[in-house]
């Protein structure tokens, strides 16, 4: 199940908790992130083990796109995280409905 960059919004601004990932690499991090956990795609086999804890909390993953997030998705769904939501339009989508503004 996907979450829009309006839902998210509203629940950053709510202090809601879950944990939030972004998968891009460290230089998009830096160019722009909206204070998610990085850890890149690339990256993530070999860190899920950090995130065995909350295999049944709500993940939310994002990306540039979505793309990316997408996949990241589906591998944690494989290794039995029950409740891993994508950002859908990644940070493309925010910067169109709110610029540059971070939550």
């Amino acid at each position: 199940m996907d979450i829009n960059v309006q839902e998210l919004r509203d629940r950053l601004a709510a202090g809601e908790k879950f944990v939030f990932i972004d998968v891009r690499e460290p230089w998009e991090y830096e160019e722009f992130n909206l204070g998610a956990q990085l850890i890149p795609l690339g990256n993530l086999m070999n860190s899920m083990w950090e995130l065995e804890g909350h295999k049944n909390d709500e993940i939310v993953v994002h990306c540039r796109s979505g793309s990316r997030s997408g996949m990241a998705q589906a591998l944690m769904q494989a290794q039995g995280f029950s409740n891993v939501r994508n950002l859908s339009g990644g940070v493309v989508a925010w910067k169109d409905a709110f610029g540059d503004t971070k939550p």
